[in-house]
Parts: C-alpha cells; structure tokens; sequence
C-alpha cells in the first residue's frame, strides 16, 4: 500500500465523495425532530412510573448517539439508563431497574451485561433500560456504565454539527471495513472512541492521515500518561477524559486495527463511495470449502460443543482460548495450523481449523537417556520386550542418547483430539458436562448448517474487504 500524502486531485474526490455518502447516512431534520420528542416523552414516562412507584430513583437519562444526534439514519437505537444511589443493594437495583423499564417500554425482554437490563419498544423505537449508579466520581464506577453520564457531558460540549458530521462519516466507514463496534464478538471500535477520535482530529480524514503511518500498538497518550495494568497485546492506547485509568480503545483488536490502518492509506489514496457501502460477504458452502481444501492441500476438523448459556461479551473470549488451546495441542502433537475460525449459532458453537494434513505418520520418535547413566538399563528393559509397540530400536543416536520408534495408535487429526480434549484448557463455561456431546470430525463428515458456513467463510476467503470482488476505485 501507498504511504504517499493524497494529491490535490485525490482530496477534491474525498471532498465530493464525503459530501454525498453524508447526504445518504444522516438522518433528515424531521427524524430528528421525532427523536428529540421521543427522548422527552420517554424520560416523562419514566419519571411519571418512578413516582408513582416511590422509587429511588436519581436520575433518567437518555445517552450515547441518540442523545447527541450521532446516528446513522439506518442504525439508531436508544440507551436509557437508569440510575440509582451508589449505596443502593445490587438485588434491588435490579429489581427496580427492571420494574421501571417494564412500566415505559413495550414488550420488555430482558437481556444480560454485567446485570439484568431490558430491551422493548417505545413509540417505534427499540430501547435498552440499563440500570447502574449515579457516583459523583467517575474514576470510581460502581458498574460498568456508571461513567455514561460523564462521557455525555463530555462530547456534548465539544460536538458541534461540523463534528457530529464527520462522526457519522467515520462510523460508516469502520462499518464497511467490518472493524465497528466494540463487543467481544467484534472486537472493534466503540461508538464512544470514535467520538472521542473525531473530536481529538476534527475530520474521518485527518483521522485517517494519521492512522495510515500508525504503528502497533498505537498510544495517542503523553509519554508515561498511559492507563496502568494495559495488556500484553494492546493495540491502541487512548485514556479516557472522564477516568485517564481506563483505556477507552481495550476491545479493540490488532488485528481490526491492522486492517484499519491499511483501509486509511488506501482511502486517501483511491477515495470512492464504495468505501462506504457496507457489503456482507458470501458464505462458503462445505461443497466449495472440500473444492479449496482439495486446491490447498490441506485438512479441515471441525469441533462442535453446546452453545452455553452466555451473553457474547463472555462467550467470544472463551471460544477464543479454546481455539488458542487446540492450536497449540494440534502443534504439539504434529499436525500444523493454517488458520482457525469460530461461528455461534443458537444451540451449538463451532470451532474449524484448517491444517497441513489430517493424518500423522505411523512412527513417533522418543528420546531416550544418554549411553552411560543408570536409566539406560530400564530404558532397554521397556523396549525390548517383546510386546513393546517398537517399530525400530533402540538405537544410538548421533549424540550419544539412546532412541526408539513406536507404532501410534492414534493417527488422525480428529483421533489425536478426542484423546487429548478432555485435558485442554477451554473456556471455564465450554467444557460440557457430558463428554459425548462434543462432536469432533473432518469437515466431510459434518452437516452444512449456517453456522458452518460462515467459519468456512472466515477460514477460507480471508481478503481485504475493499480487495473483494472489483475494487472499490472501479466500482
């Protein structure tokens, strides 16, 4: 990819390009019109229940983009939260969370964070009723979304409609490079650290000027003003305004920010629209899937555990160790990783990988103790006997140890795997109960359903998005 500074030519495009793809994404005045009365009528009814309930409640708020007008005119759905004194007891804070979102949304269902919340329905609009606490310090939340209140007071003051523009700009953009969205099944940007990014560089553009020659992992921190306690793998380093110990960008991957990062040269490079056109790309069927595997020369075992009973915020971390874990048990045991992917479906969860073959050879190799010590005698006791699995052996090596060869028993991927499985460690949550509900195959043995389809769409069309079919300069 280029690294050069986009050409005057280049900006006036970016220049018409922006200007039409932030006429198709804003919501037009009239919507916005609605969503501001929305807001009003929606804090009235909750203040009219708390009341009427003699509730503890200490304050309604409506926050995040619906409240700052940073929607995309296709994707607005409104945070409610509902806060209550810090020294509240969590089961009632619960309870009266709950009780206050089911008097003002309708067909309320109630949906898992960090605590119960709701999601229903008001005058059309989907609604979450989030419950947390109002704390007078947000460098001390008492729950996850306790800071909410300090980040709107934070962006409202800054957002001018200049800013609010370019915000929108740069949340269509991530969402059409595939990196929007900070839960754990994405690991990408967050609303808030857009936000956050816009108002520190003022424009999607010279957001971008500056990605493009980012190096991983970023800190857009003072040097030693980082948050504590960062992780290993960091990708990007961005202190939160209302609490500089916490890292607004820590779900954000280094892989999504990779990909980010080329997207922001080859943008300013070649501008068009089809930067913005969120595009899903096609499922891979097992029968195309066997045709590449066929062309590759290489292996595909899928292993397919129960779904359980987890929000994704705590289920995509797990399913990410235990992938990290049976690579590494496929490495161990002689088969080598090409890649790995995972898909989630509503009652089981798949886990693919694609290795160089999917049988071992016969032989396996073992060490034995040095010519001359003591063990040697026992070394040579276990292996001449006549029942011993030797294959050839014991030997002198050219270091001076003994050898021996022996028979495997266990020679194909999927063999390998069920003998080692139960000792893997997965996710505390993954590994059932009931050890014959795992289902570990190769891939010609394993029904099509959507999920498969889409961990053979990740395993085997690994492409840019803006490399996927015509590239977007010639759409």
């Amino acid at each position: 990819m280029a690294s050069r500074s986009p050409s005057l030519d280049s900006s006036s495009e970016a220049d018409r390009v922006e200007a039409s793809v932030l006429g198709k994404i804003s919501p037009s005045r009239e919507f916005l019109e609605r969503v501001a009365r929305v807001r009003r009528e929606l804090l009235q009814r909750v203040e009219d229940a708390a009341r009427s309930r003699s509730s503890p409640l200490v304050r309604a708020l409506v926050a995040g983009s619906a409240a700052r007008d940073t929607f995309l005119a296709d994707r607005l759905d409104i945070d409610l939260f509902l806060l209550f004194p810090p020294d509240l007891p969590r089961d009632q804070l619960r309870a009266e969370g709950l009780a206050l979102g089911r008097a003002v949304l309708t067909n309320p269902e109630t949906r898992y964070a960090e605590h119960p919340y709701l999601r229903g329905t008001f005058e059309g609009f989907n609604v979450d009723a989030v419950p947390g606490f109002a704390i007078s310090d947000p460098s001390r939340p008492l729950s996850a979304v306790d800071r909410t209140p300090f980040h709107q007071a934070y962006l409202s003051e800054r957002e001018t409609p200049e800013i609010v523009g370019q915000v929108r700009l740069a949340k269509q953009f991530l969402r059409a490079i595939g990196v929007y969205g900070s839960e754990a099944r994405t690991e990408g940007v967050s609303g808030y650290l857009v936000e956050l990014l816009i108002v520190r560089f003022a424009t999607l553009r010279a957001l971008l000027g500056e990605a493009r020659h980012w190096r991983i992992p970023v800190k857009l921190t003072q040097p030693g003003k980082e948050p504590p306690r960062l992780p290993e793998h960091v990708a990007l380093v961005l202190a939160d305004p209302v609490d500089p110990n916490r890292n607004v960008a820590s779900a954000l991957s280094r892989r999504n920010l990779g990909l980010l990062i080329l997207a922001a040269g080859a943008y300013l490079d070649h501008p068009s629209v089809a930067w913005f056109d969120v595009v899903e790309p096609a499922s891979v069927s097992r029968e195309d899937a066997l045709r590449r595997l066929e062309d590759r020369g290489t292996h595909l075992t899928v292993v397919t555990l129960p779904r359980p009973d987890l929000v994704d915020d705590t289920l995509f971390p797990q399913l990410r160790k235990a992938g990290r874990s049976i690579v590494d048990e496929f490495a161990r045991s002689e088969f080598r990783p090409v890649g790995w992917a995972i898909a989630v479906g509503p009652d089981r969860v798949y886990l693919a990988f694609e290795l160089s073959g999917g049988h071992r050879t016969a032989v396996q190799i073992r060490d034995g103790p040095p010519a001359g010590i003591d063990r040697v005698g026992n070394f040579l006791e276990k292996w001449t006997d006549p029942k011993a699995p030797v294959l050839q052996g014991p030997y002198v090596r050219e270091d001076g140890s003994l050898g021996i060869e022996t028979r495997r028993t266990e020679r194909t991927a999927e063999d390998v795997l069920r003998g080692s499985f139960s000792r893997l460690s997965l996710g505390k949550d993954l590994t059932p109960s009931d050890p014959e509900k795992v289902e570990i195959h190769p891939l010609t043995d394993v029904p099509e359903t959507p999920e498969l389809r889409i961990a053979l769409r990740e395993l085997l069309s690994k492409r840019l998005p803006w490399l996927r079919g015509p590239s977007p300069a010639d759409r």
